[in-house]
């Protein structure tokens, strides 16, 4: 096994692009290009043993598929469309909140009665006994199209792959309806198209994915585990809050007691001067003021947090249990 540096690879244009550069800048994880933005490689500000690829996002499949990268971020409908075994070949680490969309089927709006996979099945078999021909479905996305309509036992229909504005094909004759991604549905309406009310086919968003076929050598480990856990310690952060809780000397409370209703953590042995410190979920936190208050505290800060670091990563122990 080679002990080559850690091949990170994220997309090279557009709002995916930005999205991905802020969602490692805020683990302090800065992607720089050395020669500018026409330049394919780069690195991580600071960090060693990183190597940085600026690449589509078709391109990110394809290496992590070949194991050509160890890291990449793209979206999860080009890994299940791309990768036939994707189980096997990569670990999909992380879901990353941006890049949203839908891989949906979308039939005419003048299909009124036609609402679900088996009304479509009725359209199909009408097609083949009436017409003689089968249902044409346009898409881009072959595979995840096929493996939807064998989990729906539609059989009668044959692809038109797409090559262009998908959703223009029911209008131009060239198919009778479609399998494309969508965010908000406007395109779609706007084509005179609907989405059946089972037929979204998968709901997508941006993932941290590892490659399981590349070569994890102990450069490449130790590199990723750096990144893991900035990763780690900022969702953390971002997700925590932290509270100071200032109590009137003597004064206890029944922690045991207000564990039963609120999470929160005891980070360290407590504070100072009858400050007690606890960390808790964001969203728990007014619940947990108030319950905090009403047990005798005088008095509840709040605080961010900018990273908080442990010595466990869940990211680096899924990944590596299965390498």
């Amino acid at each position: 096994m080679s002990d080559g540096p850690l091949v990170l690879a994220v997309p090279s244009k557009g709002r995916l692009q930005e999205n991905a550069a802020a969602f490692f800048a805020r683990a302090g994880l800065v992607l720089s290009q050395s020669r500018g933005a026409r330049d394919y490689r780069g690195a991580v500000a600071g960090v060693a043993d990183i190597e940085v690829l600026f690449l589509s996002a078709s391109e990110i499949v394809s290496q992590l598929a070949q194991g050509g990268a160890h890291l990449g971020i793209t979206g999860e409908d080009l890994v299940r469309e791309s990768i036939p075994d994707s189980e096997e070949t990569v670990a999909l680490l992380a879901p990353l909140g941006f890049g949203h969309a839908n891989v949906v089927v979308a039939v005419p709006q003048a299909w009124i009665d036609v609402r679900t996979m088996a009304d479509l099945e009725e359209i199909a078999t009408d097609l083949r006994v009436r017409h003689g021909q089968r249902m044409r479905v346009a898409t881009k996305y072959v595979n995840l199209t096929r493996r939807f309509f064998a989990e729906h036992s539609l059989a009668d229909y044959r692809i038109v792959e797409s090559l262009g504005a998908t959703e223009g094909a029911p209008a131009a004759g060239a198919a009778e309806i479609i399998v494309d991604i969508t965010t908000t549905g406007a395109t779609l309406a706007a084509n005179a198209l609907k989405v059946l009310d089972d037929g979204v086919i998968l709901r997508s968003e941006a993932n941290l994915v590892a490659s399981l076929k590349a070569e994890w050598g102990p450069r490449a480990r130790a590199a990723a585990k750096t990144v893991f856990t900035r990763i780690a310690a900022e969702e953390e952060a971002r997700t925590t809050r932290e509270l100071h809780v200032a109590l009137d000397e003597g004064r206890r409370l029944d922690l045991d007691r207000l564990g039963q209703r609120h999470a929160f953590t005891l980070p360290y042995a407590g504070g100072t001067n009858g400050t007690l410190v606890l960390h808790c979920p964001a969203a728990d936190v007014f619940g947990l003021v108030d319950a905090l208050l009403e047990d005798g505290a005088r008095s509840v800060t709040v605080r961010t947090l900018d990273y908080v670091f442990r010595t466990s990563n869940p990211l680096a122990d899924r990944l590596f249990a299965r390498l």
